[in-house]
This record gives C-alpha cells, structure tokens and sequence, in this order.
C-alpha cells in the first residue's frame, strides 16, 4: 500500500506531529508498505529518510507561532497528490486540509485525519463570544469535519469527548506510543543531574512548546511556590515557542534553566531520566508525547487534572505514574511534593510506557486503514 500523510502547523521545531509522522513512516515501512509525508517548506523538495519519502511543499509562516508553517497552495498540493496515486490518504490538520479530504472522495481513496486538539477548549480559552454562539461554531466546524473524512482519529476519550456528543459515528481511537529505547531509564545520568541541578536537591523538568494554551507558566510558578515552601529544587525548561521571552522574564532571579529546543532525542532523554518529576500544566493537552516519554525515562509526571494525560498517568491502579493538580501552582506545587514522597514510583512510570510501544499505534492504523484485513483475506 502506498500511504500519504499530509501535515500543516509544521516547522524546524514542531513536536508531537512530527514525531508521530515519523513513527507512522517507520513503521509502515516495516510492514513492507510505502509511506510518503507532506509538510510546509520553504520549497518543492522531495529527499528519501528513514522515516519514508518527505516531500516539503512552499508554505508561510504563521506570524507569532515561532516557526511553524501553513501549506501556501491547496490546489498545487491536490494536483501533487493525485499524481502521487496513494492507495490511502492520512491528515493531520483539522482546521486548512478539508479539500483533501473532498478530493479523497471523488476519488475513492480512503482517508483519516487527526484530531490532535479539542476545539471546544481552544475555542472556550480563545474565541471570546457568548457562549451559544460559541458551542455552535464548534459544534458545526466538527460534524463537518467528520463529514469530510472517512475516519476521524482521536488519541484519547479526552480528544474523543467533543466528537461523541455529537454521536460521530466514524471516529476511531488510537493511543499514541513511545519510543522505549531512545526514552529509557538507562539514560539517567548522576553527571548530568548534578550538573542540571546547579546544588539544588530536586530536579524538575518541563518539556513541550512554549505556547498560552500549555500554560508553561504554572511551571515556573510552582517551582516558585515549592521554594517558598522551603524546597530547594531547580527547573529545567525545553523547548521554544511564543511565550519564549515572557517565560524568560518570569524565571528571571529563580534556580531555572530556559534551555530552547533541542533537537537531539538522546540528549532530551537523559534530561527527562535524570529528573526527578516531569511537568505537564497544559490544560488542554490532547494526549502530550513528552509526558509519555517522560514515563519511559522511568520519570513521573504531574499534570493538569482538565486533560488527556491522566487517562494512562492515572489509569485505574492504586500505584500511579505521577499526579493530576488543579489547574493553579499551589495545587500543581502539592502534587510535586506527593510525588516526590512516594517510593517505587519510577518503576511505576516505566511500566505503564511499556504498554504504549509505537508498534502497537501503527498496528492499530493498519487496521484502521483496512490493511490487515484485505491481507488476511487475499491470503485465504
């Protein structure tokens, strides 16, 4: 099967759609299947990766986004498309693709499209109209969406919710994975925590983009409740976004490390292993790749109680990977001092990313993709 996964919102410093792309691309490679993604570029180009055929297309850049990048032409890249002839068509992109998905149609060729957000929460943090008014245009924006596609993936029941009210009937949840050799435990390094812990007793880690409806803000904050609590603990902070120099500004004169986007996975991973707690404040978190991948460097996780992350933090055990808080720093600040308390807790996080691995993702969007299926009964 050839596979063609097409992706706006793209930049040099995108996270979990990028991840999630290139996990898709290997494995589908694996199962013997060809695998073709599209992004936003500064040009046609097409280059072979391990990941599979990347094709970047002329794009703009979203102004106060830091980087990330909107496909310019639809109607050059429908025209790329059917040249390309993909026996299935992949979106991640809710908002700017509906045309794929119309094409798609007229053309018998099967397709899903990510969800990655929940547009009623962005819509309620951003869209200041009366509240009718508002649940209307959601409403309508995602039954079309539904319409449009064959398959709507949702990652979690969190991202699901939005769409179940509406009684979606062709949505389909697949949980993200993780990549548990390149996030392992093994990757804690006593060297690297001193060094990241400057003479501080705790290490906190906060990994994602730096962007208002994450909240990056509550980090800082509750490292700095914890301090006035008398915990001598310091932050670490990774990655980039619009709230760069704000964020900057309010770390100034307290024990946190404002260290950008760091491309290197290993070298992320050994700051989330030798952490002591990794934070994950955003509200509206879909389903959040750094927390699982904090999981699996064997590091606990605190998160907001109002998203997706305590579906698998959480998950019906009496011995949890982490804390959910409220969504403020005092409640965020309790949750690290809980977590920080409970033995055994490492061992906990580890497990529960071992039941995520990325081969059980592209299993289940082979047989999303009726590709199981059409094997088994061709080999009958």
């Amino acid at each position: 099967m050839r596979i063609v996964h097409v992706a706006n919102f793209y930049g040099p410093n995108s996270g979990g759609i990028k991840t999630t792309m290139h996990e898709l691309g290997s494995g589908y490679l694996a199962q013997g299947h060809e695998f073709i993604f599209i992004v936003p570029g500064t040009q046609l180009f097409t280059e072979e990766t391990r990941f599979g055929r990347k094709i970047t297309v002329p794009s703009i850049i979203l102004p106060g986004s830091c980087g990330y990048q909107l496909i310019r032409n639809n109607r050059a890249l429908v025209k790329l498309i059917a040249k390309l002839e993909p026996d299935r068509l992949e979106v991640s992109d809710r908002f700017t693709l509906h045309c794929l998905g119309r094409w798609a149609k007229r053309n018998n060729v099967p397709t899903v499209a990510f969800s990655h957000e929940t547009l009623e929460g962005l819509a309620k943090r951003f869209l200041p109209i009366p509240e009718n008014l508002r649940n209307a245009l959601v409403k309508l924006h995602n039954k079309k969406f539904a319409r449009t596609f064959d398959q709507i993936i949702t990652t979690t029941e969190f991202a699901a919710r939005e769409f179940k009210k509406l009684r979606t009937l062709n949505l389909t949840k697949v949980p993200l994975g993780v990549d548990l050799k390149v996030f392992n435990p093994d990757k804690r390094s006593e060297e690297l925590r001193q060094e990241l812990l400057q003479g501080a007793d705790i290490l906190l880690v906060h990994c994602g983009r730096l962007s208002k409806e994450k909240e990056p803000q509550r980090s800082v904050e509750a490292l700095i409740e914890l301090r006035a609590r008398g915990l001598n603990a310091r932050l670490v902070m990774i990655g980039m976004g619009p709230m760069w120099k704000e964020i900057r500004q309010l770390a100034k004169g307290h024990p946190i490390d404002t260290l950008g986007y760091i491309a290197d996975r290993n070298k992320v991973a050994a700051i989330l292993a030798s952490a002591d707690v990794s934070l994950a404040p955003g509200p509206l978190e879909t389903f959040c790749l750094a927390a699982l991948e904090s999981l699996a460097s064997g590091t606990p996780v605190v998160t907001s109680n109002s998203n997706a992350v305590g579906e698998f933090l959480i998950q019906g055990l009496n011995t949890h990977a982490g804390a959910t808080a409220h969504d403020n720093y005092g409640s965020i600040a309790d949750a690290i001092e809980r977590v920080i308390r409970k033995k055994k807790i490492r061992l906990r996080a580890r497990e529960v990313a071992e039941e995520m691995p990325w081969n059980n993702t592209v299993s289940r969007m082979l047989e999303v993709h009726g590709i199981f299926k059409e094997e088994i009964l061709k080999a009958s």
